[in-house]
């Protein structure tokens, strides 16, 4: 019975990092659909699969980690063709970084709700500045000693990795850590006002992203609406497909991007998606601590009522009024003894 149940634990965990390994994959896949070349080095200004990464380490934990390891020895495999020593290195990387990130965001108390200020300020400084240090480090180093990136190079080429790999923790890692909770609606849900908030978000961000009017900051009311509203579970769905029509509008070089050189594009992405990531992840983590205090304070109100009524004296009964018909007290109105 006890081998039984440690081969199923095994199992469990092989294929939960094999479906790691495959998510992490997929999203490598497409997020090389929008792929920049910067100096020979392949960059993207969102890469989808730190986000995966981290999100699945603060879902099963640390032990995940060579499913991220494989899922990133498949992607880098797949895009070279080969697999050399460099490779290896920007696997090294690829996995340290999300996985040293998870480690400082536990070591703070990181609760994955994201239902506190704090936790969206530590993922933002530890999960993504912090923690995609050492992918970018890493991957740009380890290019530049392989001699496929020139040394001139090095500051732009880290910049954009590092930018790429934050995003995809800002944008991804929310929204999956929203899905895995996610339920079919109820009656009494919100739904129509949710479709009429993903319509509207889907139509500003066409015309913020494609127009050449330079009204990119239109989707920010959009994503103010769907965090004071929804939170997070509005707030980080609308902010990734923000992210995504700014990348495809900007790849392609329209709109805002258009006329632009491919490091100022890249720049403008970095500043955009942040901005969007950061005012649905953090005015959402706001609104969430805010209604969570509402409600304390109200359970706190109703159980000291509770108490209140519970402990306070019942009330006495009236005093009886006495009058001149009364015999008085203390005197025995019975017959005398004496005769």
């Amino acid at each position: 019975m006890i081998r039984s149940e440690e081969a199923r634990r095994r199992a469990v965990a092989v294929a939960q990092m094999l479906g790691v390994a495959a998510v992490y994959y997929g999203s490598g896949r497409l997020g090389l659909l929008r792929e920049v070349v910067v100096h020979g080095s392949v960059v993207t200004p969102l890469w989808p699969p730190t986000g995966v990464a981290l999100a699945a380490l603060l879902v099963l934990g640390a032990r995940i980690w060579p499913g991220i390891a494989l899922g990133a020895l498949l992607t880098i495999t797949a895009t070279s063709g080969s697999f050399t020593w460099s490779g290896l290195g920007i696997v090294t990387g690829n996995t340290a970084a999300p996985l040293c990130a998870y480690l400082m965001l536990r070591r703070v108390g990181f609760r994955s709700e994201l239902a506190h200020l704090r936790d969206g300020i530590a993922l933002v400084l530890l999960g993504a500045f912090a923690g995609m240090l050492i992918s970018a480090t890493v991957g740009s180093g380890v290019l530049m000693l392989a001699g496929k990136l020139p040394t001139s190079s090095f500051w732009l080429v880290w910049s954009s990795w590092w930018a790429g790999d934050a995003m995809g923790v800002l944008v991804v890692t929310p929204l999956l850590l929203v899905l895995r909770k996610v339920r079919l609606p109820r009656r009494n849900d919100r739904w129509l006002e949710a479709s009429v908030l993903m319509i509207v978000t889907l139509v500003a961000g066409l015309v913020a992203t494609r127009s050449s009017l330079s009204m990119i900051y239109l989707v920010f009311p959009v994503l103010i609406w769907a965090a004071i509203r929804f939170q997070l579970p509005g707030s980080a769905p609308c902010a990734f497909l923000v992210s995504v029509l700014a990348i495809v509008a900007g790849t392609d070089r329209v709109g805002p991007f258009a006329d632009h050189s491919l490091v100022e594009i890249m720049v403008n992405l970095s500043l955009f998606n942040g901005c969007v990531a950061l005012t649905a992840l953090l005015l959402a983590a706001i609104v969430a601590e805010q209604s969570n205090i509402r409600r304390r304070t109200e359970r706190a109100v109703e159980e000291l009522q509770a108490l209140v009524e519970q402990f306070a004296p019942l009330p006495r009964p009236p005093a009886r009024r006495t009058t001149d018909d009364d015999p008085p007290r203390g005197r025995d109105d019975g017959p005398s003894s004496r005769s």
